[in-house]
């Protein structure tokens, strides 16, 4: 049972160590230091529990305005546990 338990585990952080968020830097920035398309919030200036409740907003569709559409497609891809992780790994705490 340990065995299956440690094998489920190293599963989920090499699925973790493959979500890539280079393409979201093109538009907002190496450092999130950008306007996406002059337009969104600058995530840099952002912490990570505005951020995650953002992107999983984005995701079920209760969050957003010009951007929702864009984002939605962005997103929708990733499980929730991934996006509380990409939003730890990019916000202030």
């Amino acid at each position: 049972m340990n065995k299956t338990v440690l094998g489920m585990l190293i599963v989920g952080v090499a699925a973790f160590g493959a979500v890539n968020v280079e393409s979201c830097k093109s538009y907002h920035g190496q450092n999130w230091e950008k306007a996406a398309l002059g337009k969104s919030k600058i995530v840099a200036n952002m912490r990570s529990t505005t951020i995650e409740a953002s992107l999983k907003g984005y995701k079920n569709g209760t969050y957003g305005g010009t951007m929702t559409g864009l984002m939605k497609g962005q997103v929708e891809k990733f499980s929730d546990t991934e996006l509380t992780e990409i939003a730890k790994l990019i916000g202030t705490k």
